[in-house]
């Protein structure tokens, strides 16, 4: 029998296991009670956030690359190209195209727009276990179990450079100047490369096994490292050397990210939490239960309100971390009526967005957001009961026309800057106009129950 034939024969068998645990998932969806990227057929292995904020693409043990609607948490598209479980996922600056790097052994640069593959990058001996874009946009470094890192012009989709290195890599990231490749072995070191030659500049050692992930602070003069040791390792660059220790998961870490800030960050590991850092004492600020299995990947929102967590249950879920709340609950019943899928006003359309979040009635069933009862003439804030985020519980005004016109055209992290609320904007004056009047016609009628102005 033939190498290849040899090796097709457990590609189709894991594909089909795939093919098999995605109707499992699809069998059992019905019975979810929260709003959640849910959708691969097995474990999610990677995520990304668009620079826009407005996308989130994931990566599969099911083969496939998966693009979502952040706001309304839906997948956008399937991408099915890989032969193998995909293991990073990246996109370019221009939040139009992105990369992804699998078991198949191959990277593959996608336009999103048109939901196909742009150009299959070959090279690599053994399964791609990382991929990285740099800052600029030109190109691509990947990392495997042959012992390579390898950067690839992505204008002409040609591989420019193949760096031995001693160990297997999982762990990839550059600087923010573009001119130096982090790669993280499975020896523990993290290993310096001269992006423009290739060469070796510099260690950073202190893991006692495999590191797993890598992130740059935005100001490229620190590193993060998470490991199967169990720790998360601050590094000062330049010095070389580590600044401190960070302990808190229990067992291997998988995944972290730096907030846009620099000043925290988060991670997470096998134990199923997100963990939100304080980098100057080391403290956590935050530990979430985000998943009961592990953990594997880590993003965060441009402007650092969110983090998407993605795990071994199949699962990627949006969590504000000022508050550790998930966004996105749906209700824990569907006996509440739905009169705006039957009104002909121009509002309703853009009203089931808010449905997604907020129950119509004081009693309905639980959201990720305060119920709409009442809503005009209420004080911002006063939901009993409600864990409301600092920037709700320290507002001083009552929401009616002229504040609901300010949350939607300014959008929310303008208007009430660290509110638990995505980024829902409504630039079109006449849309905004109907779905204002909507909201007050479906909290003050249909027979929606009202509690009043101080609720």
């Amino acid at each position: 029998m033939a190498l290849g034939a040899r090796n097709a024969f457990p590609r189709r068998a894991a594909r089909a296991a795939a093919i098999f645990l995605l109707l499992l998932v699809v069998a059992t969806a019905s019975r979810a009670v929260r709003a959640e990227l849910y959708g691969h057929g097995g474990i999610v292995r990677a995520v990304a956030i668009s620079p826009d904020g407005r996308w989130v693409l994931t990566g599969g043990f099911d083969f496939t690359v998966k693009l979502w609607d952040f706001v309304d948490q839906t997948e956008i598209a399937s991408l099915d190209a890989h032969e193998g479980p995909v293991n990073s996922v990246a996109f370019l600056p221009d939040g139009k195209r992105a990369v992804s790097a699998a078991d198949d052994r191959v990277v593959i640069l996608w336009d999103l727009a048109a939901r196909k593959p742009l150009a299959r990058l070959v090279g690599h001996g053994a399964k791609v276990m990382a991929v990285a874009v740099s800052p600029d946009g030109r190109l691509a470094a990947s990392g495997g179990w042959d012992r390579t890192a390898r950067l690839w012009d992505l204008a002409t989709a040609k591989q420019k450079r193949v760096i031995a290195l001693p160990a297997n890599v999982n762990a990839l990231a550059f600087t923010p100047d573009g001119e130096t490749l982090l790669a993280g072995g499975h020896d523990g070191v993290i290993r310096l490369l001269d992006v423009a030659t290739g060469a070796p500049i510099g260690e950073l050692v202190g893991h006692d096994w495999g590191v797993t992930q890598i992130a740059v602070s935005p100001d490229g003069r620190r590193a993060l490292s998470a490991a199967t040791d169990g720790s998360l390792r601050l590094w000062d660059l330049a010095a070389r050397t580590e600044i401190r220790r960070l302990s808190g998961h229990d067992g291997p870490i998988f995944a972290v990210v730096f907030a846009p800030d620099g000043e925290t960050a988060v991670s997470g590991g096998r134990d199923g939490y997100v963990i939100h850092w304080n980098l100057a004492t080391g403290a956590p600020i935050r530990a979430i239960k985000a998943h009961e299995k592990p953990i594997w990947g880590v993003a965060i929102t441009p402007d650092g309100r969110f983090v998407v967590s993605a795990g071994t249950d199949g699962r990627a879920r949006v969590w504000h971390l000022a508050t550790g709340d998930q966004i996105g609950i749906a209700g824990e019943g569907a006996d509440e009526p739905r009169p705006w899928l039957e009104s002909k006003h121009p509002g309703a359309r853009l009203f089931k967005k808010c449905a997604a979040c907020h129950s119509l009635s004081a009693d309905g069933p639980r959201r990720s957001g305060p119920h709409f009862a009442g809503l005009f003439g209420r004080r911002v804030g006063s939901v009993a009961g409600y864990n409301y985020s600092r920037a709700l519980k320290a507002g001083n005004f009552r929401w009616d026309e002229r504040s609901l016109w300010r949350l939607f055209h300014d959008g929310p992290d303008v208007f009430l800057p660290g509110t638990k609320m995505p980024l829902q904007r409504i630039p079109n004056a006449d849309d905004l106009a109907a779905l204002i009047d909507y909201l007050r016609e479906i909290t003050t009628t249909n027979g929606v129950k009202s509690t009043g102005l101080g609720d």
